[in-house]
C-alpha cells in the first residue's frame, strides 16, 4: 500500500490529506472514499486518463482511502496526489518517494493552477514535507520563506523528477517591492473640501473608518475612492496575510503591495459580505483586510447585513459557523461610508430645497443604528459646493503622494509604539493601552473633562475620539496628546443629520 499526502482547505488553512491506495485483482475500477465531494469524486477519469498518456495501463481495482475519513474534501486539489499514489503504488515511481502534492489533472497531463497555494506552502513548511504544485501555483508558493517547493507544467515532468531523471529547480522565496503607483483619482483632482480630506488623512493615517454625509454630486464617493492613493504600502507579514485569503479564495493573485479596496454594492447579502456558504469561504471583509471596505449608498444595505459588521468591526476578525464547521477569518478593515443626508439627498443643500417630511428624515436616519454609528471613528459633512465655486478653486490642491508621505511617517511612529503590544494602528488600541500608553497630558485631561460630555459621548466614542487624537498627534510629530488634538477629534464625533 503506497501513502501520499495531498490537503484540502477549510477557511484559509490547507490540511493534510493522507491518500492511500490499494491495487486488487479483478475488473478495472476505481473506488475513492474519505468524504470525497463530487468533484474529487470525477477525478477518476481525470487520473486515468492522463496516467495513460504515460503509458499507464491500470488493470484490476483501484481502492483510493482519503484520510481521515470524517473530514470533508472538495475541489479539485486531490487530482495530483491520487496520480502520483496510484503511480508509485504501480512501480512506476520509486517507493521512498514523499511530499505533499496538489494540483488538478488535465486529460493530456498538463497540471491546472488550483486555489489554496499560500495555505499550502504554509502546511509544508509546518510539515517539513517538500510541496509539488502546478506552474500556475509558483508565484504564492515562493512568497512563503523556509519551504521546498517545486513546481511542474505537467505530470511527466513531475515523474521524472521523482524517478531522478530530470530534476525540477526548487522554488526561490521571492516578495514584490514596494513602488509608488498613480492611483485615480488623485488628490489634488478634487475641488475643495479641505475638511473632508483631512479627515481623509487621518483615517488612513490611524485607519479608522469614517463615513461621508452630503447631497447628491458632493464628490463623497470621488473622496472614498482617493483614499487609496494616501494608504502606505503593505508590509511583508500584511502582504502574506492579503494573499493567504486571496489564494484561498481562488481569486487571480495579483501580487504587488497595494492595499485591497472593495467596494461592495448594496443588494449584497449577508454571506457575502461576512463568508459563509457550503465551502465556507471568506466574504468581503476578509477581502478586504488590511485594507479599505467601501460601502457607499451605506443606507441602501438591508439592516441585517449593517448589523453582522459590529463584532468584526470591534474585533478585527469574524468567526463563521454554520453546519458544515466553523472557522475564524481575519477582518481587519478601514471601513469607508458614504450616503445621502435624506431620501431625495438635498437636506442642507445650498443649490436645491429638500422635499422631504420630518418623518421620512426621521426614518431615514434610523436606518443606521446607534451602535454602527458609534463604531465608525470619523463623521464627515460633504458639502456640495456651487458651480460659482468650483470655477473660482484654484488647482494647486496637495496630491495624494505628498499626503502619503505623511500617512507613512505617522504608521511608522505608531508601528515602533504599539509594535511590542503586537497592534500596528491606533485604532486597534485598547481600553487597558488606552489609560496607560496614550500620552494625555495633564491640559488635554482637563479639557476632555470639561467639555467631552457636551458631546454625549458613549464609552466607545469617548475611546475613539482618545484614539483619533493619537492619529492626530503623530500626524503632527508630537509625543503627548495635548488639548488641540483633542479639540480637533472631537470635531469628527457627530455633526452629521443621521446624529439628530
Amino acid at each position: 500500500m503506497s501513502r501520499i499526502y495531498g490537503l484540502t482547505l477549510k477557511g484559509i488553512d490547507a490540511l493534510p490529506v493522507e491518500v492511500e491506495v490499494c491495487l486488487t485483482g479483478g475488473l478495472f475500477s476505481i473506488s475513492i472514499v474519505g468524504l470525497a465531494d463530487t468533484a474529487i469524486k470525477e477525478a477518476r477519469e481525470r487520473v486515468r486518463i492522463s496516467l495513460g498518456t504515460l503509458g499507464i495501463k491500470l488493470k484490476g481495482h483501484v481502492s483510493v482511502n482519503l484520510a481521515p475519513a470524517d473530514l470533508p474534501k472538495e475541489g479539485s486539489l486531490l487530482d495530483l496526489p491520487i496520480a502520483v499514489g496510484i503511480a508509485r503504488e504501480a512501480g512506476f515511481i520509486p517507493e521512498g518517494v514523499g511530499g505533499i502534492f496538489m494540483g488538478e489533472l488535465a486529460l493530456d497531463g498538463r497540471l491546472r493552477q488550483v486555489r489554496g497555494g499560500v495555505p499550502a506552502a504554509f502546511l509544508a513548511r509546518q510539515m517539513g514535507l517538500p510541496l509539488f504544485a502546478p506552474r500556475g501555483n509558483a508565484v504564492d508558493v515562493s512568497m512563503v520563506e523556509g519551504v521546498e517547493a517545486y513546481a511542474c507544467s505537467n505530470i511527466a515532468e513531475l515523474f521524472y523528477h521523482l524517478r531522478g531523471e530530470r530534476p525540477l529547480q526548487k522554488l526561490d522565496f521571492a516578495l514584490p517591492e514596494a513602488k509608488d503607483l498613480a492611483i485615480e483619482p488623485d488628490f489634488a483632482d478634487i475641488r475643495g473640501q479641505a475638511a473632508a480630506k483631512r479627515g481623509l488623512e487621518i483615517a488612513a493615517a490611524g485607519s479608522h473608518g469614517v463615513i461621508f454625509v452630503g447631497s447628491p454630486g458632493s464628490g463623497k464617493t470621488m473622496l472614498a475612492r482617493a483614499i487609496r492613493g494616501i494608504l502606505p504600502p503593505l508590509s511583508d507579514d500584511e502582504l502574506i496575510e492579503v494573499m493567504r485569503i486571496r489564494s484561498a479564495r481562488g481569486m487571480h493573485l495579483n501580487v504587488d503591495r497595494t492595499r485591497p479596496f472593495r467596494a461592495v454594492h448594496h443588494t449584497a447579502s449577508v454571506v457575502a459580505i461576512c463568508g459563509g456558504g457550503v465551502d465556507l469561504k471568506p466574504g468581503e471583509l476578509s477581502l478586504a483586510h488590511r485594507g479599505v471596505l467601501f460601502l457607499d449608498e451605506i443606507t441602501e444595505f438591508r439592516r441585517d447585513v449593517l448589523e453582522s459588521l459590529r463584532q468584526p468591526l470591534e474585533d478585527g476578525s469574524i468567526t463563521v459557523s454554520r453546519a458544515s464547521g466553523t472557522v475564524t477569518y481575519p477582518a481587519s478593515v478601514l471601513l469607508v461610508a458614504a450616503c445621502n443626508p435624506c431620501p431625495c439627498g438635498y437636506l442642507g443643500d445650498v443649490v436645491k430645497s429638500c422635499s422631504c417630511s420630518p418623518s421620512d428624515i426621521d426614518r431615514y436616519a434610523k436606518k443606521l443604528s446607534g451602535p454602527i454609528l458609534d463604531r465608525i471613528d470619523i463623521h464627515l459633512q460633504v458639502p456640495r459646493l456651487t458651480p460659482e465655486e468650483l470655477l473660482e478653486l484654484g488647482g494647486d490642491a496637495e496630491n495624494s503622494l505628498s499626503v502619503k508621505k505623511r500617512v507613512m511617517a505617522a504608521r511608522a511612529i505608531q508601528l515602533e509604539r504599539w509594535h511590542p503590544f503586537g497592534i500596528n494602528y491606533n485604532a486597534e488600541l485598547s481600553e487597558k493601552m488606552i489609560k496607560r500608553h496614550l500620552g494625555l497630558t495633564r491640559e488635554a485631561k482637563m479639557f476632555i473633562k470639561s467639555v467631552g460630555v457636551n458631546f454625549n459621548l458613549t464609552g466607545r466614542g469617548l475611546s475613539r475620539v482618545l484614539k483619533i487624537a493619537r492619529t492626530i498627534a503623530d500626524l503632527a510629530g508630537e509625543k503627548n496628546v495635548r488639548d488641540a488634538h483633542l479639540a480637533e477629534a472631537l470635531t469628527y464625533r457627530g455633526g452629521t443629520v443621521l446624529e439628530r
